[in-house]
């Protein structure tokens, strides 16, 4: 364990965007953890948690530490006559954790595929595709508070989840580390085939509906939206899909008959890329940011773009949208 100073974090990050910490280190196991918490010397520094940087917007420089969760680990560690109860650490990558799962026959996380992340970062934001969310199969979270270097477990109700929100992101933001989290997995499964094109696509291929089939529809059609991040930077989805009143989207549907909508408890949730797109943003730049053009949802960096890039773009096109729809989209990554 070695703690760097003035550390690169471009590499950290899937926006690729520059970024300095402070002070860096990755933590592989709790030891290393409890020894960097109760350092009096560091202990007097900003803390800042760090996963696969997939759902981040990271400024120049990052004051303070910044702990990177590196724990790997994950396994069956009961079941009963309805439910695998399966458990993973956080620094576990999060789609080789899904694939571990189907792999297994442990079914339900199946929609959930090609999702960018960690484990540890998945409960934070109630990470959701295709008609499943975390929300849905979270058992427990373990987590580590970062002022007492306590370990604490969470239930599915103690973490408050929401859309695209948790206890985490909001409270227990800046206070807790997750350290391993456990899922509970349906054995009779129930397939989620309704929403986006994974119907379309298991009949096109010709396929059983299954849950690995479902995965690898699920991949293919992220493949083909989403941009590799390898490739060119993005944080996926860049804005939440907004939920309106049923007033609001019957109105808008009046005047777009093609408006893409979907019931979401007494409302409705709109497809925040179609606004985008009849906001006249997919594939447009503004300096070395933009959005996709094949996917007008995700925010990419074309090269050397800085955070302020990042949220010029997306306050003209929050500002372009609520002008042309009268409806608020608000980003989803994190802002450090």
């Amino acid at each position: 364990m070695q703690i760097l100073t003035q550390a690169d974090l471009s590499n950290h990050n899937t926006l690729q965007l520059r970024s300095l910490a402070e002070r860096f280190v990755e933590v592989s196991s709790l030891v290393e953890l409890q020894k960097i918490l109760s350092d009096q010397t560091l202990q007097k520094l900003p803390l800042r948690i760090l996963g696969g940087g997939s759902n981040l917007v990271l400024p120049n420089l990052v004051s303070g530490l910044v702990i990177k969760v590196c724990n790997r680990g994950k396994e069956l560690i009961q079941e009963d006559n309805d439910f695998w109860f399966v458990k993973a650490q956080a620094g576990e990558v999060w789609d080789e954790f899904v694939q571990y799962t189907l792999q297994n026959g442990f079914w339900g996380l199946e929609n959930l595929s090609l999702i960018p992340g960690t484990v540890g970062a998945a409960p934070i934001q109630n990470i959701g595709a295709y008609g499943v969310e975390i929300k849905d199969s979270l058992w427990e979270v373990t987590a580590i508070e970062l002022a007492s270097g306590k370990s604490k477990t969470f239930t599915n109700s103690e973490c408050r989840f929401a859309y695209r929100d948790s206890f985490f992101k909001q409270e227990g933001a800046g206070k807790y580390l997750i350290w391993d989290v456990t899922f509970r997995l349906p054995k009779k499964n129930t397939l989620h085939l309704e929403y986006g094109d994974i119907g379309k696509e298991i009949s096109r291929r010709g396929l059983t509906p299954n849950p690995i089939n479902i995965s690898e529809a699920v991949k293919h059609i992220r493949q083909t939206k989403l941009p590799d991040p390898k490739i060119i930077g993005n944080a996926g989805s860049f804005f939440k899909n907004p939920i309106v009143t049923t007033e609001l989207r019957n109105s808008l549907l009046t005047e777009y008959p093609d408006l893409v909508s979907f019931p979401y408890q007494q409302s409705f949730k709109l497809a925040a890329g179609w606004l985008i797109d009849r906001a006249g943003w997919k594939g447009k730049r503004l300096g070395p940011v933009g959005m996709y053009e094949k996917q007008a949802l995700v925010l990419v960096n074309h090269g050397g773009a800085d955070a302020k890039d990042v949220w010029a773009l997306a306050q003209q096109v929050r500002l372009d949208v609520k002008n042309k729809f009268n409806v608020e989209i608000e980003p989803e990554p994190i802002q450090w």
